[in-house]
């Protein structure tokens, strides 16, 4: 059980995930968007869109802090385990209270507002699911570990099993060491992850470089005398025309 949770999970969730995305790209090209619904509401969307990626940008940075880069490095760059600890647990709960109340807001405009419900697809109620369901489940974590003063180091367990997938060489026992809250938050973002080219998420992966190289525009002026010929004096002839 160890080794399907903590290695054939996570291979086969990345797998999806690459192979999904490259068929979503060359047989779905026009539903590769966020499948925009600003002209439905915009009051509600305004408040919670910000909140939501803004804190959504904050936990992926934490998390590339905390879990790729090893203990040793920060150690090595003069930075205590408990300046560490602490400047992660007040930007984590920061991040994921941020993440959390622009995605509370974002499905309650959903569910409220009639036309925004009725776009709504099933692969998005799934979607926000598995979203919110990971995010509460590492807010909680981290929050209920604090409150009891018993934090675990997930620098020493989960974060070097996080890496030892990459480097192909799986440690799962690192992970099975790992409290039960760690563990469902990782089956939880290793679920999202595979479902994540199936939903409208793919949309992350998006950006306007197109424009750096795509032809200019031409406008041509409705003022004759910008025309590329001279207007002709006098009277034009109909057959002319």
């Amino acid at each position: 059980m160890t080794t399907m949770l903590w290695v054939v999970v996570p291979y086969m969730a990345i797998t999806v995930f690459v192979v999904g995305h490259v068929w979503r790209y060359r047989y779905d090209k026009f539903g590769w968007t966020t499948r925009s619904s600003q002209l439905y509401e915009n009051r509600l969307l305004r408040l919670g869109s910000p909140l939501f990626h803004f804190g959504i940008l904050l936990v992926a940075l934490g998390h590339v802090g905390g879990v790729l880069i090893p203990k040793s490095w920060t150690e090595a760059a003069g930075i205590s385990e408990s300046v560490y600890h602490f400047l992660a647990v007040v930007l984590g709960v920061l991040a994921g209270a941020m993440t959390l109340a622009g995605a509370a807001i974002l499905v309650y405009r959903r569910r409220t507002v009639g036309p925004v419900f009725s776009a709504t697809t099933r692969n998005d109620k799934i979607m926000y699911v598995l979203l919110v369901g990971t995010i509460v489940l590492g807010l909680g974590t981290t929050v209920l570990g604090n409150l009891t003063d018993h934090p675990h180091d997930y620098r020493e367990t989960v974060a070097p099993w996080f890496r030892s997938i990459f480097y192909l060489q799986p440690k799962p026992d690192l992970m099975a060491a790992a409290p039960l809250g760690f563990q469902l938050h990782a089956l939880s973002a290793w679920a999202l992850v595979a479902f994540w080219p199936f939903s409208r998420l793919v949309h992350v992966f998006s950006a306007p470089i197109g424009y750096l190289t795509r032809p200019y525009i031409v406008y041509r002026s409705r003022d004759p005398k910008h025309g590329t010929r001279a207007p002709r004096r006098g009277w034009e002839s109909l057959n002319q025309r």
